[in-house]
């Protein structure tokens, strides 16, 4: 419990000292409610003796009253934190998780499934909520009665409390397989669970592919696996804790028929008072009851001690260090020393002593095989994670001396696949600067090349684009997220080919956009196709994670058995193959 409590603590973040005080409350209330229940054995002897004692036994009953009154007023106090602020705990628990995505290291944002992630934001934070809300207090309350009503048995007869003592002793260990078995069961079916939530995910966004091959609908080989492991783990949690937790209960139950057949046997050789015996069994049997629920929500317990650690080991997750000593960039030139990075669980470096120097305000293009290390030449840039040796730098500051917002500040990145987000086009375009006017969202959308066609939309820049933007075009997709790097206007553009996807007509309209993007900028491009980096200022060939060639298009093509030339020379054979073949097929071709 002490594990447990130590989640539940993490979880309840700026509200833990008010679980703390909740925690004393509930234990303060179990011990009146024990103390009330224990009043019963001098009530019913002042009750039974001949002649009744009724002064005592107004006594015992205004004794009685008044600990049900202050337990009672302690219980309000207790739910007043459960119904008050188990929304606040909620909310607040997603909101640092929120939080702590968002700073989060890319590289362990990527490893980490999109599915999954939902599971931890949406059902664990809500389990981890109502365990600290109500599963805490429960738990207590379970072991504060019998505690104390024991002790009151064992003060009353040594010889009944050691029965109940025997009990408590024989019932443990099974209490603990179910939580061992429980554990290990609901540590799977969270997973099983994270599993199918991720290819929901999966399945949903890939629909379409689905569909087109025959692989849509329920029997889909992309959910029955995951479906049936779901199933199987949460079958196996349920069972392997069945039987622990029947003995358990099995055993409190023999404990109070012992109890009452010793307790029988001293009343009739007179060495127990009949009166006391009915009191112990009283006291005994609401002794049995959480005793014996102990082991049914053990399971209970453990469920959501796994959403806990499932909530504990996101808000754990260390960001990007910052080492001290940085400065805002005052220029925006980019440079790499002998840099060398290797992804998480690689052997072979995937960058291997890289050295280039972009120019500030120059065109820098990334050319090479796939696998080569274009993108993550990009990805290192905007620090999706430090280079295992060497350093980068933006204006002559490292940067792992700069805050990821700062540096992403000063960033705009346009990607081959666009992600827009189920929203307006305004709020999409918007998301490059959220303080810009209607009039300055319009102006960057003009100069994307997309005014046009929004202003041909029912509703305008009010229009909703879908999720991941599947009411519009490629292009037009391409062209919003072009008008939101205009519209934030940073220093350095990364670019991914933008127009690598895109018919001919759609990428005449996002290259000039592009050419509007970049003017003033320090622009790195990864470009799939050479034409349209003939004029960058210099082309880096990048090949198994090194530079082989470095220069322009000019110097790199008078190296006629370098890459780039034979690169060159392949693209112009297939353009003109293209042409060719157009000529005989154009019908094909239109």
């Amino acid at each position: 419990m002490r594990r447990t409590l130590r989640l539940m603590l993490t979880a309840a973040g700026p509200y833990a000292p008010q679980f703390r005080a909740t925690l004393r409350i509930s234990a303060a209330a179990s011990l009146f409610q024990a103390a009330a229940y224990a009043t019963f054995i001098p009530l019913l002897a002042a009750l039974i003796h001949e002649p009744v004692r009724t002064g005592r036994a107004w006594l015992w009953v205004g004794v009685l009253a008044a600990l049900v009154c202050i337990e009672a007023a302690l219980r309000v106090r207790e739910m007043a934190f459960t119904y008050d602020y188990w929304h606040l705990v909620t909310q607040t628990t997603r909101l640092r998780l929120g939080a702590k995505l968002r700073s989060m290291q890319q590289q362990e944002l990527a490893r980490r499934a999109a599915g999954d992630l939902t599971s931890v934001v949406g059902s664990n934070a809500t389990t981890a909520a109502g365990a600290i809300s109500s599963l805490s207090t429960l738990f207590i309350q379970l072991v504060a009665v019998p505690t104390v009503l024991g002790v009151v048995v064992l003060a009353v007869d040594w010889r009944l409390g050691l029965v109940l003592a025997a009990a408590t002793l024989a019932a443990l260990p099974l209490v603990r397989q179910v939580q061992r078995r429980s554990n290990s069961g609901f540590h799977e079916t969270d997973e099983a669970d994270a599993a199918f939530s991720s290819r929901i995910v999966e399945y949903v966004q890939g629909l379409p592919v689905l569909k087109a091959t025959g692989q849509a609908g329920a029997d889909s080989p992309r959910l029955t696996p995951v479906l049936a492991h779901q199933h199987q783990a949460q079958v196996k949690a349920n069972r392997s804790a069945a039987l622990p937790v029947a003995g358990a209960q099995l055993i409190v139950q023999l404990a109070l028929v012992a109890l009452v057949a010793i307790g029988s046997a001293l009343a009739l050789d007179m060495r127990l008072s009949p009166v006391v015996l009915v009191a112990v069994v009283v006291t005994a049997a609401r002794f049995a009851e959480p005793l014996s629920m102990a082991a049914v929500m053990t399971k209970l317990f453990e469920l959501s001690e796994a959403a806990l650690r499932r909530v504990d080991d996101v808000l754990a997750t260390q960001p990007l260090p910052v080492a001290p000593g940085g400065q805002r960039p005052s220029a925006f030139d980019i440079r790499f020393d002998n840099v060398t990075f290797a992804y998480d669980g690689q052997n072979q470096p995937t960058l291997d002593g890289i050295d280039l120097t972009v120019s500030e305000r120059s065109l820098t293009a990334l050319v090479g095989p796939s696998g080569s290390g274009k993108t993550t030449i990009t990805k290192l840039i905007s620090r999706y994670a430090d280079p295992q040796h060497g350093t980068i730098r933006l204006g002559g500051t490292d940067l792992r001396t700069l805050e990821p917002d700062e540096l992403l500040r000063h960033i705009a990145i346009v990607f081959q696949d666009v992600y827009l987000f189920d929203d307006t086009i305004r709020a999409n375009i918007a998301m490059g600067r959220p303080d810009a006017t209607d009039d300055e969202i319009e102006a960057a959308a003009r100069a994307a090349n997309a005014h046009d066609f929004v202003s041909r939309l029912p509703e305008g820049y009010r229009t909703r684009v879908g999720e991941i933007g599947s009411a519009l075009s490629g292009g037009e997709r391409q062209r919003i997220s072009i008008a939101r790097a205009i519209l934030k206007d940073a220093p350095v553009i990364l670019l991914d080919e933008p127009t690598a996807a895109l018919d001919t007509e759609s990428e005449v309209l996002v290259q000039q956009a592009i050419d509007r993007l970049v003017v003033g900028k320090t622009v790195v491009v990864i470009a799939h196709r050479l034409s349209t980096v003939v004029g960058a200022d210099q082309i880096l060939v990048l090949d198994a994670g090194r530079i082989t060639q470095r220069g322009t298009h000019t110097e790199l093509l008078a190296d006629r058995d370098g890459r780039y030339a034979r690169m060159w020379a392949a693209q112009l054979a297939a353009r003109q193959w293209h042409a060719g073949h157009c000529g005989v097929a154009r019908a094909v071709c239109e």
